[in-house]
């Protein structure tokens, strides 16, 4: 399959803005709604929905005339998602989006997903779980990723409780052709999942509200509302297979709270603490917001604690010597250590 230009991806792009402004202005829907609306239409063979005849028939006619125009069997599984993304770069310019539902960048996927396929084999089979899917990109980006390096055998679960964020990876993952089931459900709650060797999350960042549904984790606080984020790394263990591996993007000063200490009792009772690495400060709009990489590997399964933890900081992306001699020093040390899924 040939690869297609960025002129072919922006040309796509621009078909679906029609069509999502076409049905914006007339169902007053907000931007993602009527992407969701069109996407839709899109996967259903493109007949345009229209139950309570909202749209007239021009409206009808210009939509069908768009849908016959979008093609995306010669897509790969990458540029589809590069389209999904740039539809929702332009729903963050016309919305105002909260930082944890803004989808996390691509940059941040593809280290990531170096890290699964430097601790896996391309014949190994991967259950990889997200449970702050949003709208799946960091997911898609790590398994469009691993299948095009050659791991087959992958199945993805994404959880979730915004609807309309689910909706949008659940288009991602259809037209994609992506093995992955998604889950409209707080990721606290018990669930029904099969137990993964790889959990990875942008964690969320914040408080969680009901501190009654909390109780019986041991990361939650003793008083007032727990970090969400604390609760979803331990729920995030619990879910994964002994000598599995969670990999958390993670606020860059998560150990320097009070509230740290139970976390890190929590993670050294079940699992090692492998790898902390701070990421390029170049993503990151101000100090507050800068961000981290955190490897925990689960006990069992012949999994030990790394005899030197990986600390360190990510280099500048645009210093590409510097960035490939520090990916070679992860290398040397995921080799060293013997840090390893077990099979």
């Amino acid at each position: 399959m040939n690869e297609l230009t960025i002129e072919d991806i922006k040309k796509t792009f621009d078909l679906l803005e029609q069509a999502i402004d076409l049905v914006q202005k007339k169902e007053d829907l907000s931007y993602l709604d009527a992407f969701i609306q069109v996407a839709d239409d899109i996967l259903g063979g493109g007949e345009v929905y229209n139950k309570d005849q909202e749209l007239d028939e021009e409206v009808v006619a210009r939509l069908t005339e768009v849908y016959q125009q979008l093609d995306f069997e010669h897509f790969t599984q990458e540029e589809v998602r590069q389209v999904i993304q740039l539809v929702l770069l332009r729903s963050y310019r016309e919305e105002k989006i909260q930082a944890n539902h803004q989808m996390t960048p691509d940059s941040i996927g593809v280290l990531l997903e170096y890290l699964v396929e430097k601790v896996s084999r391309p014949n190994q089979g991967l259950e990889i779980l997200d449970l702050a899917v949003g709208t799946g990109n960091l997911l898609e980006v790590v398994m469009n990723r691993l299948q095009a390096n050659g791991w087959q055998n992958i199945h993805g679960v994404g959880v979730d409780n915004d609807d309309t964020l689910l909706a949008i990876a659940s288009i991602a993952a259809q037209l994609e052709k992506q093995n992955i089931d998604l889950i409209h459900q707080d990721a606290i709650a018990d669930l029904p999942l099969q137990p993964a060797n790889v959990v990875l999350s942008d964690l969320p960042v914040g408080y969680y509200p009901l501190d009654e549904r909390v109780q019986r984790f041991a990361t939650h606080a003793k008083s007032g509302h727990s970090y969400v984020h604390h609760i979803l790394i331990e729920r995030s263990l619990e879910s994964l297979q002994p000598g599995g591996i969670g990999i958390f993007v993670i606020p860059r000063g998560l150990f320097e709270t009070k509230e740290a200490q139970t976390l890190l009792r929590y993670i050294q009772q079940v699992g090692y603490l492998q790898v902390l690495l701070n990421l390029p400060t170049e993503l990151f709009a101000s100090e507050n917001s800068q961000k981290s990489l955190l490897l925990i590997q689960k006990k069992g399964n012949d999994a030990h604690q790394a005899e030197q933890v990986l600390l360190g900081d990510f280099p500048s992306f645009k210093d590409k010597k510097e960035f490939s001699s520090f990916l070679n020093q992860i290398d040397q040390w995921i080799s060293k250590e013997k840090l390893r899924l077990p099979e």
